[in-house]
């Protein structure tokens, strides 16, 4: 059976394939330490598994509205307010199955065949694939570690075009940690003023997990905000990663046409999770900072444990569970019959010689670094640092 060609140029995410090798190296009894995914080792905290039950034993079982309960876009709306003090109506929220669903909503009711979209790297994997989905042409912004990996003003002016039509981007970002201070959002606004016909993609799923202050969207700036589609969920800063709950908020006739899509493919999320939710976001936010000064204490050992191996360079995270170290200076050097040409022969290595998986950088559109995610226990973080080091030493 032939398949369609637009699967042609959609490869599995590295994130994914790492994965799965460090599970088959585990199944065959070898003991590794998986650092690849971006899942947080904490169970859901009990109120919202509470509040599941109840809204099962409530009867909550029927067949969602599409853009979501109106309990629950009441709710992100008031989140909106409380956190961000962004004032979006109910009808300017939809629901979907994940935060990833509700980026694919957007880049497919907003981009046509040969639209540029502008992505700054390094970039979350998913982005590129759902651009070459829509058909449009994804131009990359490198994003160097010497200024933590952030866009400056200038090179977002000399990459926008006439063919530009989107701009996607994430803070705090995956996968290197960088969170944009209000300033340097301030400063991307005053160039984006310039290009009315540019939208905004804002990937604000780490929101929660922020060692920096408080939490800064490129929304609250008045003469964009009717420009900018925020993307959020219950995955990261709530533990909620099965629970598969995303929500965009912005335009209206944007959120209309990711209700029209949505209809034909999945309809509304899971009813249960919509109700947990609710009482996630409404009541006491206390798990989540504890989560998140827990990922800092990790964030700290990490970065520390790091910069102690020689021929490493990292920046220093001020949010999300993500390290991305330089690591090119391991380039052409070898361990036995080992040789290190790149970052997917450094991510193999380590996972073959020191039994941490890893994801090479060039999948996020950096292939001088590698991403190794600190969601993962402190006993775990440990040995696995030990376990590098003595593995990266043994390349000469």
């Amino acid at each position: 059976m032939q398949l369609a060609q637009r699967l042609a140029t959609i490869k599995e995410p590295q994130t994914i394939r790492m994965a799965k090798l460090s599970r088959e190296m585990k199944a065959k009894g070898i003991n590794v330490t998986d650092l690849s995914l971006g899942e947080p080792d904490f169970i859901t905290p009990e109120h919202i598994c509470e509040a599941a039950v109840k809204a099962m034993n409530e009867g909550y079982t029927k067949y969602p509205p599409v853009a979501g309960m109106p309990d629950l876009l009441n709710a992100i709306s008031a989140k909106l307010k409380r956190d961000n003090n962004l004032d979006y109506e109910p009808k300017q929220i939809i629901v979907s199955t994940g935060a990833k669903q509700s980026l694919a909503n957007a880049v497919l009711s907003l981009i046509d065949p040969d639209d540029e979209v502008i992505i700054p790297t390094p970039y979350w994997v998913t982005y590129s694939s759902l651009v070459q989905l829509a058909g449009g042409v994804s131009k990359f912004i490198r994003c160097g570690i010497e200024n933590d990996f952030k866009l400056t003003p200038d090179q977002l002016e000399a990459a926008i075009s006439s063919k530009t039509k989107l701009f996607i981007f994430s803070s705090p970002c995956n996968p290197t940690g960088s969170v944009y201070t209000r300033d340097e959002l301030a400063a991307l606004a005053e160039v984006f003023k310039r290009y009315p016909y540019v939208a905004i993609i804002s990937d604000e799923i780490y929101e929660y997990i922020n060692f920096a202050g408080g939490h800064e969207s490129i929304a609250q700036f008045t003469e964009l905000k009717d420009r900018v589609i925020i993307v959020n969920g219950m995955s990261k800063g709530f533990a909620m990663t099965g629970w598969r709950l995303g929500y965009m908020a912005g335009p209206l006739d944007v959120v209309q046409a990711c209700e029209k899509l949505q209809a034909q493919i999945t309809s509304g999320a899971n009813s249960i999770t919509q109700r947990a939710s609710i009482t996630a976001l409404l009541s006491d936010l206390s798990p989540t900072y504890k989560m998140r000064d827990t990922f800092k204490q990790r964030r700290d050992f990490v970065t520390q444990s790091l910069m102690e191996m020689p021929g490493v360079v990292t920046n220093h995270p001020q949010g999300a569970f993500y390290a991305f170290p330089h690591i090119s200076s391991f380039f052409g050097k070898s361990a036995g019959d080992t040789k290190i040409l790149n970052d997917e022969d450094l991510s193999m290595y380590l996972l073959n010689e020191a039994r941490v998986a890893t994801v090479c950088g060039s999948a996020f559109g950096e292939p001088d670094c590698i991403r190794i995610s600190f969601a993962a226990g402190m006993e775990q973080l440990e040995a696995a640092m030990v376990q590098m080091k003595a593995a990266l030493a043994k390349l000469q």
